[in-house]
């Protein structure tokens, strides 16, 4: 048994404020609030500067958190709350966007580099490791190469997208369920 009440701290990345609500960087929002739909709980806790809320998996408490600190200051909530509730960065599994990826494509890791991503980043410099469990939901890239990144990733999906988003939302969740139940390799099977 761990140290901690929790035994996996579950991080959504996204930006805070209506403005980003349906942007491409905050498919982690997203997943997150379609798992406080499935499991009728709220994640609207301000601590550890983020909000956060409870789930059950199967005997397991999660904490789930959705950092209030931009994308790229991710790490402070993360550090904070792991740190507090002393859960191993192989406990700490984290769904975000990526754009290597092509649109509603999962694709599940057990640690590695943050591939451009900045909240990644800034997660794996204040746990001092990239062995930490993620999903990533790909929300495609830019077609034009002179289009800026960042206007990419904070714009909003078109009205076709959105369908396929949705769903990739849903499989995400299950998916990160998967990696708490059954281990990264099972997830890895069933939604890479």
């Amino acid at each position: 048994m761990f140290a901690s009440n929790y035994q996996w701290l579950l991080v959504c990345l996204g930006n805070p404020g209506k403005e980003y609500e349906t942007t491409r960087h905050n498919i982690g929002f997203m997943a997150a609030d379609e798992l406080a739909r499935r499991e009728g709980v709220k994640i609207n806790k301000l601590r550890y500067r983020a909000l956060t809320g409870e789930v059950r998996i199967q005997n397991q408490r999660v904490l789930v958190l959705k950092p209030q600190t931009y994308m790229n200051l991710s790490g402070e909530s993360v550090k904070l709350a792991g740190g507090f509730y002393k859960i191993p960065p192989d406990r700490v599994l984290v769904i975000s966007d990526d754009v290597a990826l092509p649109l509603g494509k999962l694709r599940i890791r057990a640690g590695g580099s943050a591939g451009g991503h900045n909240g990644l980043k800034n997660i794996i410099a204040h746990l001092g490791t990239d062995q930490f469990p993620r999903v990533r939901v790909g929300v495609g890239a830019p077609e034009h190469p002179d289009h800026e990144m960042i206007d990419w990733v904070i714009g909003h999906f078109t009205a076709k997208e959105k369908k396929i988003v949705d769903e990739a939302v849903g499989r995400a969740v299950d998916a990160a369920l998967c990696v708490m139940e059954k281990g990264v390799q099972e997830a890895q099977n069933r939604f890479n």
